[in-house]
């Protein structure tokens, strides 16, 4: 095969049968089963951008997304050079490799990894989740997240409830925040938890609060954020939207200052704790609608960059303390909901972790 009269040549360096593909790969060139695929480009690709191409030539199982980030990774090399621009132009005689990862398990694997277990019983699961613990697993989280220690704890009773993916998940929190989750481990409270959470609680028994350790002080103790959020620009993060956008979902976040810090020291920073209490349940609602209204999320690595400054004003230790903090300071304290089976309302309460405690105690002593 030559390049003259090809747009790429293709070499599977491991497995390499007599057709020239990998045991179990595909006519395109792909490499599902890992290994490391080679590509030589031929004129036509001359001035197209690297991650567009190499989704192209490696077939429909690899969409452009897993490109980028196999690009970002370092796994992919022009010339035996690594590269992380996904924009980067192709020109006609380019050798690009990629080291393709090794398959994931179809299905998520029981890992023993502890939980904090608030109540349980034949239903349900209600876990007290650490900050940094994934809910369930995705690109870059195969392993070691809630789900894998779910399976592991519950053994077969989730198994078929909710998706493979997802079993008897029906609400999630961030990486990054801790604090009350109810897992279903039947479908019938999988059914019934996802309808309350799906309905916001507006038509049944559920609430939800979180307190969060925010930037200032509000100008009211008590507000209402009703703002409609859809997807920002990198498709990851989210932003209060206009109303008419296709994206823009309802969302609802009521606040209420429990605490003020730094008020009377005029020099340095100011912070609230705040409790949030949800009427909708978007992904990042609390985050987006605090940092919307000027007081993100002490931490949050997302939607309170323009605040890392804000720590400059804050005495030692507490500005070092606060520099170092690794996430946003979110956490679920409460959970309420009807039983799916009893239908007796359920009221779950978990402290703050102690990393955000001592953070707020920190504040205190202002």
């Amino acid at each position: 095969m030559s390049a003259h009269n090809e747009e790429a040549s293709i070499l599977i360096e491991d497995g390499l049968t007599g057709d020239g593909l990998m045991e179990g790969g595909s006519p395109d060139g792909g490499s599902p089963n890992g290994g490391s695929t080679v590509l030589e480009a031929g004129p036509d690709a001359a001035g197209q951008r690297l991650d567009q191409w190499l989704a192209g030539k490696l077939g429909p199982d690899m969409s452009r997304s897993r490109v980028q980030m196999l690009i970002r990774q370092g796994a992919v090399k022009v010339g035996g050079q690594p590269v992380s621009e996904t924009k980067r132009k192709m020109a006609a005689g380019d050798r690009v490799s990629v080291d393709m990862p090794e398959p994931e398990p179809a299905e998520p694997q029981g890992e023993n990894i502890p939980l904090d277990v608030l109540y349980e019983d034949s239903e349900l699961i209600v876990i007290n989740k650490p900050p940094g613990l994934v809910v369930h697993p995705g690109a870059g989280n195969w392993t070691g997240t809630l789900v894998n220690a779910l399976i592991h704890h519950c053994g077969d009773s989730l198994s078929g409830i909710g998706g493979v993916r997802r079993p008897g998940i029906v609400h999630r929190l961030d990486k990054e925040t801790s604090g009350v989750m109810v897992v279903a481990k039947t479908d019938r409270a999988h059914k019934s938890l996802s309808e309350a959470f799906a309905d916001h609680g507006l038509t049944g028994d559920l609430k939800r609060a979180y307190l969060a350790l925010v930037w200032g002080i509000p100008t009211r103790p008590t507000g209402t954020v009703d703002e409609p959020l859809g997807r920002a620009a990198d498709r990851v993060r989210r932003a209060v939207v206009p109303e008419g956008r296709d994206d823009a979902r309802h969302a609802v976040t009521h606040f209420s200052v429990i605490e003020r810090f730094g008020e009377q020291q005029k020099d340095f920073a100011t912070a609230s704790l705040v409790e949030c209490r949800l009427e909708t349940g978007r992904t990042h609602q609390i985050r987006v609608h605090m940092a919307h209204i000027g007081h993100p999320v002490v931490g949050d690595p997302d939607y309170g960059q323009a605040f890392r400054t804000k720590a400059n004003r804050l005495p030692e230790p507490m500005k070092g303390r606060v520099k170092a903090f690794p996430r946003q300071a979110l956490h679920a304290r409460l959970l309420e909901f009807r039983h799916p089976a009893t239908h007796l309302t359920m009221r779950f309460e978990a402290a703050i972790p102690s990393d955000m405690e001592e953070l707020v105690d920190g504040f205190r002593k202002l």
